[in-house]
């Protein structure tokens, strides 16, 4: 899949600072900031790690629903709506090597509908996309489930 959107040379991104150990946080189509970009970098290094998988290459594309959208038509031929769609780029099965779009319209509006805050609902975006690259599924009730109870266990091993 290499002519995913997420050859970043052609993106009109704006990165963040925090750029280290192989993730990356760009933005696409949208107005947003990311708060706590390093503490982010080393949480979710301390996923990976429980896990014991190891961050070749990490990148979340931060963006609209419609830029979003367009992705889940053009590259998985689904015509909904999304909150996060992840691209699993890695030949290993102990890497993580992968492209983690996330909307940032649908986590404000999944936030204000499961009465939470903006941050803890990215969070759970963000973390819901690495457990795909580590090989967690969600296509059924029962593996939903086991979805959400390992979100919450990576989302209490936050420390800021």
């Amino acid at each position: 899949m290499s002519d995913l959107p997420t050859e970043h040379d052609d993106l009109e991104n704006e990165g963040f600072e925090a750029e280290s150990h192989g993730i990356e946080f760009l933005v696409e189509d949208v107005e947003f900031e990311l708060a706590d970009a390093q503490d982010l970098t080393s949480w979710i290094e301390r996923v990976a790690e429980v896990h014991e998988h190891e961050i070749v290459q990490l990148t979340y594309i931060f963006c609209s629903d419609e830029y979003l959208h367009k992705v889940n038509v053009e590259y998985l031929d689904h015509d909904t709506y999304t909150d996060v769609i992840t691209f699993d780029n890695a030949d290993d099965a102990d890497l993580i090597e992968g492209d983690i779009f996330i909307s940032v319209d649908r986590v404000r509006e999944n936030a204000q509908t499961h009465g939470v805050s903006f941050r803890d609902e990215l969070h759970r975006v963000m973390i819901h996309g690495v457990l795909h690259l580590l090989g967690y599924a969600d296509k059924d009730l029962l593996s939903q489930t086991a979805m959400r109870k390992k979100e919450d266990d990576c989302l209490s091993l936050r420390t800021f």
